[in-house]
């Protein structure tokens, strides 16, 4: 038997949402997943971009994430862009889909990880940036670059 995994190892992450949108929380949910889509993960073929989450009867969904097929797998592959359920307490699924109902924000998948031998999804809420806070933000990185740089190279000197 192996030894089981302790800490955390991150697999993947949605950079891009962090482009389109402020995050206002962050929240952790376990994912329900098969055997073959966890050896997917574990050798990294997972992508996050262009995903979302769904509240559908009472329960939490995450929709357009991709797992690639496991290469080793057989008839027991699946669709690799279903919709797979999210592990949350009821009260906080109830919650979070108020929130989503009310102020128009988004339940948008952040990364994937595992936390000891545990598939885990960070999910964030978050509100939707216009066009000028996309500008803003870049400017502001664009500076920060500009005077790390300024510094490196009084250092240097």
């Amino acid at each position: 038997m192996a030894p089981k995994q302790t800490g955390i190892k991150r697999v993947a992450e949605n950079r891009k949402a962090f482009h389109e949108y402020f995050v206002l929380e962050r929240y952790e949910a376990g994912i329900e997943l098969v055997g073959t889509e966890v050896k997917s993960i574990r050798a990294g073929q997972v992508n996050l971009k262009d995903s979302f989450c769904t509240v559908k009867g009472g329960e939490l969904f995450v929709r357009g994430m991709h797992i690639s097929p496991y290469e080793h797998g057989n008839i027991f592959n699946k669709d690799p862009v279903r919709p797979r359920r999210l592990l949350m307490h009821k009260r906080e699924i109830v919650k979070l889909n108020a929130r989503v109902m009310q102020d128009g924000v988004a339940l948008v998948p952040l990364s994937l990880y595992f936390k000891d031998s545990r598939v885990k999804l960070e999910l964030g809420l978050c509100k939707g940036k216009k066009l000028h806070d996309k500008r803003d933000a870049e400017a502001e990185r664009q500076s920060k670059r500009d005077i790390d740089r300024i510094l490196k190279e009084k250092n240097d000197l």
